[in-house]
């Protein structure tokens, strides 16, 4: 097929390119910046809030990954609501106007996270009145979109639950760099259960995705995908952590105490007008905080798909990543 995936140069865009591409269809790539993909990729550059740009890429299309999003933990509201909602609608109907047949768009498992612990959990449903966070309510507000679409169009949404990977800078990349700081701690021991994806497991279960959404199981269905292993985020944090040179982490914080952190840092922010995330955030404190892991069985069954990299392959890749990195 013709594949049009929208933030092409973020860690799961890129890696979704290249799966694309191995399996022998043709990619269109759209970022703000040239990325460095396989040399039969066509890149189109431009922002998914410009109409004409969008539509200069969405022409021949049969398929679209819509990848591009703002991912920050913190912000002005205005931002989020703008790409991530307002993209999404402008990507949604370009693939509309261009007869697209299948669309899919890549969300969040915050989309239905609403502060409890989600032990065994199905995706659930997106409510944006229930999110916590800019981030998490647009893209809830994104997905109601998307699977409101009519039947004309096959849409699926896949949520990928803390990708990581080498070349990560969201959560290994974040990880590492506050261990050998000396800045990364604990919530309540690090005991909280939860599971992560890696990278290349995301991007195969995104490629599955596309080859599969129109089938009648899959239409108009929301997906959280996992590697299946969850592990506490004292392992995590930690592996993470070995794999980038790094310390272990040691220090550990009530979750009370961090929660509150979280909210007189995002205040201070506010008010100084500081720039980039505090380095505690409310919602942050939370996801540390909180077990959230999924039952998988259904989703591997529905795409037919198995994650190839285990958890511990993964962190031998990113050690070996750090090792060579510039």
């Amino acid at each position: 097929m013709r594949v049009l995936v929208t933030g092409g140069r973020g860690l799961i865009g890129e890696a979704t390119v290249r799966e694309l591409t191995r399996r022998g269809h043709e990619v269109t790539s759209f970022q703000r910046h040239h990325a460095d993909h396989p040399d039969a990729v066509r890149q189109v550059l431009g922002d998914v809030t410009d109409p004409a740009a969008v539509t200069a890429a969405m022409s021949g299309q049969e398929a679209v990954v819509h990848s591009a999003a703002v991912v920050d933990m913190f912000g002005e509201w205005d931002a989020f609501e703008r790409v991530n909602v307002g993209g999404t609608r402008t990507v949604l109907d370009a693939a509309s106007a261009a007869g697209v047949e299948r669309f899919v768009l890549i969300s969040s498992p915050s989309v239905a996270h609403y502060g409890s612990p989600l032990v065994g959990a199905d995706a659930g449903d997106a409510d944006p009145s229930r999110t916590r966070g800019h981030y998490s309510t647009s893209k809830a507000m994104a997905e109601r979109l998307v699977l409101s679409t009519p039947a004309h169009m096959s849409v699926l949404a896949l949520r990928p639950h803390l990708v990581w990977g080498p070349g990560d800078t969201q959560l290994a990349g974040r990880i590492i760099e506050r261990a050998r700081s000396g800045r990364l701690f604990l919530i309540d021991g690090g005991a909280a259960l939860i599971d992560t994806l890696y990278v290349d497991n995301a991007a195969t279960a995104i490629a599955q995705g596309v080859e599969r959404c129109h089938l009648p199981q899959l239409d108009h269905r929301a997906l959280v995908v996992t590697n299946g292993e969850p592990r506490t985020v004292r392992e995590l944090m930690s592996r993470m952590a070995v794999a980038g040179g790094a310390p272990v982490p040691t220090r550990s914080v009530p979750f009370a105490v961090a929660r509150r952190a979280g909210a007189v840092a995002e205040r201070a922010w506010r008010v100084s007008g500081a720039s980039g995330e505090p380095p505690i955030t409310e919602f942050l404190a939370e996801q540390l905080a909180t077990a959230h892991w999924f039952d998988q069985r259904e989703v591997r069954e529905l795409l037919d798909w198995q994650p190839e990299i285990s958890l511990d392959e993964g962190f031998a890749r990113l050690a070996e990543s750090c090792c060579t990195a510039p």
